[in-house]
């Protein structure tokens, strides 16, 4: 196994997907596959093999790499794992190596479902009011306006607003790759490449932050280094904030929930959304806030009950 995941790598994967993903298949096959199951000849494998691999990766835990010591892989990382090994094996079966893939009937765990949660309607003001205590008012209240991942929001440059239309252009982000190190890429999808309105407000708060560092080509670079934060930093920012103005912790990540919810509640459609949100489907969109759907189908019953109760 481990010669031919290797080649299926080298040969098919890496030169089709985005770096950060070629480097997380390279971890995959390195340190989560080849220590369990790389002696095993390609013919030789079953499903039972693929199966005890799974359960021992999450049973026994990660191959504890650099600084990164922590409990073993989430189950989104098995999933991970057996996503890569089906197109590796498919690609054997095209190949004529294998008669049929042995990873089609494996059970693979469930992907484990975090809580929403969202910044309460309520609550905006003094988050907001505790950014604008350390000077972040205008990075927070663009996350708020816009719902845009931190990667995203930390490699904005001055160059990707139109202060005229009043949109935002997100063609990059900043990720993560697996040993730790950070790159700076192209969105995961097409449709995340994409132009985003905002409000008045946040236009007149980022020409504010502007003219703080005009010479700068970021647009929200880091007092400490003049280069762009790093996502764990917007992160520590947020939780900073949260503790500032006495508020129950959420993720960063809850601050596009809540926009997107807001958005929802307060009549813009799903597409639209989706869209602002740089989802590929605004079917996932829906799937994702139903909650917030919810509440303007109950709406929209008791409309049609008050329009038909005047009939009967």
């Amino acid at each position: 196994m481990a010669t031919w995941l290797r080649t299926w790598y080298e040969l098919y994967a890496k030169l089709n997907v985005r770096t950060a993903t070629a480097n997380r298949y390279e971890l995959i096959i390195e340190h989560y596959t080849i220590p369990h199951i790389g002696s095993v000849k390609l013919k030789k494998l079953t499903t039972r093999h693929l199966q005890k691999l799974y359960k021992e990766l999450l049973e026994s835990g990660r191959i504890h790499i650099g600084k990164n010591q922590g409990k073993g892989p989430s189950t989104t990382t098995v999933r991970s794992v057996h996503l890569m090994l089906h197109c590796a094996l498919d690609r054997a079966v095209k190949e004529r190596l294998i008669q049929r893939n042995p990873s089609e009937d494996c059970i693979v765990p469930k992907p484990r479902k975090l809580d929403m949660k969202i910044l309460p309607p309520e609550h905006i003001h003094a988050y907001l009011e505790a950014a604008r205590a350390r000077g972040l008012l205008p990075m927070f209240y663009l996350e708020l306006a816009s719902g845009l991942r931190k990667g995203e929001l930390a490699a904005l440059r001055w160059e990707d607003v139109d202060i005229q239309s009043r949109t935002i252009s997100v063609s990059r982000q900043y990720v993560r790759n697996p040993d730790g190190s950070l790159e700076l890429t192209r969105p995961k999808t097409e449709n995340s490449v994409r132009l985003v309105s905002i409000p008045q407000a946040a236009v007149e708060l980022l020409l504010q932050e502007h003219e703080k560092h005009p010479d700068s080509p970021y647009l929200f670079p880091s007092p400490l280094t003049g280069e762009m934060y790093h996502p764990d930093s917007v992160v520590n920012l947020h939780k900073k904030i949260l503790k500032d103005a006495g508020l129950e912790d959420i993720r960063f990540h809850d601050l596009r929930h809540t926009f997107a919810t807001t958005a929802l509640q307060n009549g813009v459609d799903i597409k639209t959304v989706s869209s602002m949100l740089g989802h590929y489907d605004a079917g996932f969109t829906l799937r994702t806030y139903t909650h917030a759907t919810r509440q303007k189908q109950d709406e929209a019953a008791q409309t049609m009950g008050s329009v038909l109760g005047q009939v009967i």
